[in-house]
């Protein structure tokens, strides 16, 4: 089993790797797409714009590999913005999303608290759903970090595992099957941020 993460310039893959490497995992950069073999899972970090990182993973071949990938059972997580590419698209751009996750991405907004966008910092994330990297058996609070000023809104539907209020409440991790993601940095995120990483790269996959 290889963890690959895709480094298409657009995200903090030396952070993702330096936290493997601390739980004593290896995990190799790439930036071009490559055959995998069974139990093989895949990270696409990601900040910025939406466009810009839809543009750069599908300049360097990764969108047609990355749903095949999908489709033959192997495991995906897409942090913050690459959370957001998992998903239909998004209100920011124009450009679509990869379509693994029958998301869009909204714009967050100030709510009756006026917080301030982006929203930066240290927050609570409530598991609403029993899933793989965030299970409803941990009672203790969680605490990640984020920065962004898009997200996918919370609701009932299936695909939405955790949220998080910040002006209102939002979906902070979604999944469907073995594609997930999540909108904070769990690279940043101290120990919890190296339990979720775990969690992931000790996923048993369904081929």
């Amino acid at each position: 089993m290889s963890i690959y993460v895709i480094d298409c310039g657009i995200g903090n893959v030396g952070a993702v790797r330096s936290m493997y490497r601390r739980l004593g995992r290896h995990a190799e950069l790439i930036d071009t797409p490559r055959p995998l073999e069974r139990g093989d899972r895949l990270i696409l970090p990601g900040i910025g714009a939406f466009d810009s990182g839809a543009k750069a993973i599908d300049d360097r071949g990764f969108c047609a590999w990355l749903v095949e990938a999908a489709a033959a059972g192997h495991g995906i997580l897409g942090i913050c913005l690459g959370m957001q590419l998992l998903c239909r698209g998004s209100e920011e751009g124009c450009r679509p999303g990869l379509g693994l996750i029958p998301a869009e991405v909204a714009r967050l907004v100030p709510g009756p608290e006026r917080v301030r966008i982006p929203h930066m910092g240290w927050n609570i994330v409530e598991a609403v759903r029993d899933s793989p990297i965030l299970p409803l058996a941990e009672t203790a609070e969680q605490r990640f970090y984020f920065t962004h000023s898009f997200a996918v809104p919370f609701t009932d539907d299936n695909f939405v595992w955790a949220r998080t209020r910040y002006g209102g409440d939002f979906a902070s991790a979604i999944g469907r099957g073995q594609v997930m993601g999540v909108q904070f940095h769990p690279e940043k995120s101290h120990r919890f941020g190296m339990a979720l990483l775990e969690r992931f790269a000790s996923l048993e996959l369904v081929a």
